[in-house]
């Protein structure tokens, strides 16, 4: 089977014909990347901040996205960056290829599924109080809500230090995640999961899972890729106001600041959202 980010591609390619479309404008901040289109579409995607990718020498400078040359580029070309060995540059892919999806649904609507605006993907889906929900990624708001609602509650992240002292016994280090997820009833995935390069393998370990929820600003892809591998609920965001995101993200911006030009949706699969 054809792994998750190159179906998403073709996909696009196919919905949009691929029609020729260059990409205007590209700004890869502290936390976010933003792509926006000759049409006017705009996607974001996480920005990886390893320090595998600090540009300190003239191999590395080769091998980082290249400044100052990106805009006006062809946007399928660009979108191949997601395939890319080098973080950073998977960034600017993915950000291309959630700017390509925005169009195709202006275009398409969301075959398979429906947005709802303003809907929080947590609560897209029922949770039930004997769910064992696992998390991929510390989401806040999310831990406040299911802690004391499920049965058990694990959060599979590499960033132990961000938990707060009474969240650490929810803890699970990511070596630990093909066997936490395959015990899960919910899923929650990361949007960043595009970027890193782990979506297709914590899909495969959550199978069992009687839903999956992708979640996160960078989780707004063209929804139909993603309902064929078993995602239930992509909790992203439509932005709203292009050159203000691009702002935001050139500025140092995180997700908190994204409200200011862009609205959280839900995009749920085959059938009525609850609380809708």
């Amino acid at each position: 089977m054809t792994d998750l980010v190159h179906a998403w591609l073709g996909d696009l390619r196919e919905v949009l014909h691929a029609e020729p479309l260059t990409v205007s404008d590209i700004r890869i901040g502290v936390f976010y990347t933003a792509a926006r289109l000759s049409t006017g579409d705009v996607g974001v995607a996480f920005t990886p901040r390893g320090l595998e990718d600090t540009v300190c020498c003239p191999k590395s400078a080769a091998e980082a996205p290249p400044a100052g040359r990106m805009a006006g580029q062809q946007a399928w070309a660009l979108a191949e960056y997601a395939f890319s060995p080098i973080a950073l540059r998977r960034a600017a892919g993915v950000a291309v290829l959630n700017a390509l999806s925005a169009l195709a649904m202006v275009r398409h609507g969301i075959p398979g599924g429906r947005l709802v605006e303003g809907l929080d993907a947590l609560d897209a889906i029922e949770i039930r109080g004997d769910d064992r929900v696992a998390m991929v990624g510390a989401f806040v708001p999310f831990i406040k809500k299911l802690r004391s609602r499920v049965a058990d509650l694990w959060i599979i992240d590499k960033h132990r230090e961000a938990l707060k002292p009474d969240e650490l016994p929810f803890w699970k280090p990511p070596e630990e995640a093909a066997q936490t997820l395959a015990q899960a009833s919910v899923v929650i995935i990361s949007g960043s999961a595009l970027v890193e390069g782990e979506i297709d393998g914590l899909l495969a370990a959550s199978s069992r899972a009687r839903k999956k929820i992708l979640a996160g600003p960078t989780a707004s892809p063209w929804p139909p890729t993603f309902f064929d591998r078993g995602v239930d609920v992509l909790g992203g965001i439509r932005v709203l106001d292009a050159q203000r995101i691009l702002a935001i993200v050139s500025e140092g911006g995180s997700g908190y600041f994204f409200e200011d030009a862009a609205e959280k949706v839900s995009i749920v699969r085959n059938g009525k959202a609850p609380n809708a």
